[in-house]
């Protein structure tokens, strides 16, 4: 059964049409979704209309499993998708449950939530618990929305949007999930739904280098951001699997290239690492190793004091002083690239990627 949130308004007026209702319906039901309203909900359309949308589309929004909240007022949500897995039988029982996370981090600027564009990770970077069971499947373009549009509903206010910046930095690798991930930011952008301007959308990839390329080519304004963590090839081969099919080099390239096309400058993410008790990547001669790389078209750095795995007490990669951390900048700073310390959020809850669905799916086994 199609998921309603995949439509677009074309779409939607599309499969309306064999039952000769009203264009201007499509409409309304295409804002009213986007507003978080669930189908039954949806008061301006005939009710025969609402029963017969339930009865050939799947018009749920992920169900809340859990809520963590910080003391810093930010939020993660385990989510969960439920599909059938038997086509032919409409009350099946045989279904699969899907969980993903989203994070909603409260900023001076608005509400910022981090989405998941797949169910688990492929990509296997060693500091991050999104890929530690492996990818299960994509997540079509809808159910990335309905992240937003859930998220969305629980926190507006009859003043203020509940989220008005979205970054695709959750878990899964979203150029892994191409066409889903279009299709999503075409419709968070439509005009008529939630219409989130692509100049608020930040998407974080761990270099993918030919999807670089093509996303270039879509000039969608987008943010693009690169998860780097490592100023040299030999380095990063030890951190991110990807970095043995594609080289720094191809992927600062791939950086300008996307620069040239969109006008919009690149951010390179760095997860500052100490390990066994000693700098792994945070050293003073690799922050001028890692401005060097860069240095020389509008770039900046975004470093990010790495988020441990709570739940692993024996692991490798842990977090450097903040004294390491902030020489660490001032270097890349004196040698001529701009930079920034991200500030962390919910490091009391399981705020970083893949973290809290882990902890969940181990306590299931």
């Amino acid at each position: 059964m199609k998921y309603i949130y995949d439509l677009t308004l074309d779409e939607l007026k599309d499969v309306l049409k064999p039952l000769n209702a009203p264009q201007f319906r499509a409409g309304q039901i295409f804002t009213a979704l986007h507003q978080g309203i669930p189908v039954p909900d949806i008061t301006n359309i005939p009710k025969d209309l609402r029963v017969w949308l339930n009865e050939n589309f799947n018009c749920n929004l992920p169900e809340i499993v859990t809520v963590q909240t910080s003391k810093d007022g930010t939020k993660k949500y385990l989510l969960a998708y439920k599909q059938n897995l038997n086509s032919e039988r409409e009350n099946s029982e045989n279904l699969q449950t899907d969980l993903i996370e989203c994070v909603l981090l409260n900023q001076n600027y608005g509400n910022t939530l981090c989405v998941s564009s797949q169910v688990g990770c492929r990509m296997g970077c060693r500091f991050c618990a999104s890929g530690k069971n492996g990818l299960v499947r994509n997540l079509t373009a809808g159910e990335i929305l309905a992240e937003v549009l859930l998220i969305n509903r629980l926190n507006s206010t009859s003043t203020t949007r509940g989220v008005t910046n979205i970054v695709l930095m959750g878990s899964g690798e979203p150029l892994d999930n191409y066409d889903n991930v279009m299709q999503f930011l075409r419709l968070v952008t439509a005009p008529t739904g939630i219409n989130i301007s692509a100049r608020n959308i930040s998407l974080s990839t761990s270099g993918l280098v030919p999807q670089i390329k093509k996303f270039a080519d879509e000039n969608t304004q987008v943010n693009l951001c690169i998860s780097l963590h490592a100023p040299n090839d030999e380095l990063r081969q030890q951190i991110m699997p990807i970095a043995k099919r594609y080289t720094i080099r191809e992927l600062v390239d791939a950086a300008k290239y996307y620069f040239e096309k969109t006008h919009r400058r690149v951010i390179f993410e760095y997860s500052l690492m100490m390990k066994d008790g000693k700098t792994f990547n945070c050293a003073v001669g690799q922050a001028r190793e890692l401005a060097n790389l860069v240095r020389g078209f509008p770039a900046h750095i975004n470093l990010i004091n790495l988020n441990p795995l709570h739940f692993d007490a024996n692991a490798v990669l842990t977090p450097p002083s903040r004294e390491i951390a902030m020489t660490f900048m001032d270097a890349v700073i004196k040698n001529g690239v701009s930079c920034t310390m991200r500030k962390n959020k919910g490091d009391d809850i399981d705020g970083a990627c893949g973290q809290l669905r882990l902890r969940h799916l181990n306590q299931l086994n």
